[in-house]
């Protein structure tokens, strides 16, 4: 890239910096640009950096290496494992090529500075995690089955809920207010979820809510016309759902017939068509259903247009150049169109294909599916590039005993998208 080129980029990012601090392009130029004697262009500030705010967790994650029985101990593998979902989703950025700030909360213990240290040899600001004398760090404990899925755990993250108040989150207003992307995971206190979304909104920075649960999926409910991007499975649709129309009238549905044939992807739409709707109605944009082995539906009330269109709101970050290049040579945006005039009552649904994968572990796939599209977006590609990127980094995260790969090669992850978004169609179009 030339250098006339790297300065028009950087200089649309500087111009967005100068809208959201209210300051001049001209001010910003003064102050935060430079050319070094080779030429190059340089910042002297940080670079717009996502937020995240959520929990930081330790788990503990035991593997019966025979079939376990109930009241005995088990032959198997127990680990520490760093996880909690925004830290999660958090770590899979940073090995993206994206560094999200941090807003969380740990305690003065063990598990606490298992997880700063690794924060701060990953070169991550650590400047909004609240380390609390009276706080116990989260701690979840997981059992696994032979297969990998969760069989049973025990949660312990009311340190989020207590010690993540929305006086500690609004102390990094700044942050907030000039991030290309806000997430939220459900862990937080309802009352801190509200007062970091109307933050964003202030500045129209748009916000992903991820349910982290069925009980705690329920949170969206004052927070819901502020949501860009929500990211929830099945079972948190159905509550998220029956929570935004105060009703009881969406279940689980079954993904069998009557004859134990697993349904087609098209029946599994129809029979959750209603509880999408729902979310869509009440303000989401973009909805991100995950389906396990289905995949994931990429729901909306508007055409691919508009999803194309969403990430120009978005101001991209430098970080996230080399995966920007990659993918957008190899999934075209305008490979999906809408086949006639949009209404008012139209929903538009891409059908994202999971990839095959050698499963080793679940737990954390879900929350790479989530950091991989939020690179995606902070790098520039529109919501269905970001989430073919999403699908390829969760296949790298079933592969893995850890909550987060090792680590990522972007070739692999960018030929992994190519492959989903080829084989990406329309589902839905009405």
């Amino acid at each position: 890239m030339g250098t006339l080129s790297m300065e028009s980029n950087v200089q649309r990012r500087l111009d967005s910096l100068s809208r959201h601090l209210l300051l001049s392009p001209e001010t910003v130029d003064n102050h935060l640009l430079h050319l070094n004697h080779l030429g190059a262009v340089q910042l002297r500030s940080v670079d717009l950096v996502p937020v995240i705010v959520g929990g930081m967790v330790l788990d503990i994650h035991a593997r019966p290496s025979i079939k376990a029985n109930p009241r005995t101990t088990t032959p198997g593998k127990v680990q520490y494992v760093r996880g909690g979902v925004a830290r999660n989703v958090a770590e899979c950025m940073s090995k993206l090529g994206t560094r999200p700030y941090m807003i969380s909360v740990v305690g003065l213990d063990m598990a606490g500075d298992l997880l700063l240290e690794h924060w701060k040899s990953s070169r991550l600001p650590i400047e909004g995690i609240r380390k609390c004398q009276d706080a116990v760090t989260p701690v979840v404990s997981i059992i696994f089955d032979s297969h990998g899925e969760l069989a049973a755990g025990v949660a312990s993250v009311e340190a989020v809920e207590t010690f993540l108040t929305p006086e500690w989150i609004c102390q990094f207003r700044c942050n907030i207010l000039s991030a290309p992307v806000l997430m939220v995971d459900a862990n937080v206190h309802p009352r801190s979820l509200e007062v970091a979304c109307q933050i964003a909104a202030e500045s129209h920075i748009p916000v992903w809510f991820e349910p982290v649960s069925v009980s705690k999926s329920k949170r969206i409910a004052s927070i819901a016309q502020y949501v860009t991007y929500a990211s929830p499975n099945e079972d948190e649709l159905i509550a998220m759902a029956n929570t935004l129309s105060c009703s009881h009238e969406f279940h689980p549905i079954q993904r069998l017939d009557k004859n134990g044939n697993r349904l087609s992807i098209e029946s599994i739409f129809q029979m959750l068509k209603p509880a999408i709707w729902v979310l869509l109605e009440k303000g989401i944009k973009l909805l991100i259903l995950t389906l396990g082995s289905y995949g994931v539906l990429l729901c909306s009330r508007e055409g691919p247009d508009f999803m194309r269109k969403a990430a120009e709101n978005t101001n991209p970050s430098s970080f996230g150049d080399r995966l920007h290049e990659l993918v957008s040579s190899s999934c075209p945006s305008d490979q999906f169109s809408s086949r006639g005039v949009w209404k008012i009552q139209s929903i538009f649904v891409l059908h994202f294909p999971a990839l095959p994968a050698s499963v080793v572990s679940l737990t954390g796939a879900g929350d790479c599916l989530v950091g991989g599209t939020l690179s995606s977006i902070c790098a520039g590609l529109d919501i269905m590039q970001s989430l073919a990127v999403g699908v390829a980094a969760s296949k790298a995260a079933v592969e893995t005993e850890d909550n987060i790969p090792p680590e990522y090669c972007l070739k692999t992850i960018a030929d992994d998208a190519q492959r989903v978004f080829s084989a990406a169609r329309v589902l839905f179009d009405e």
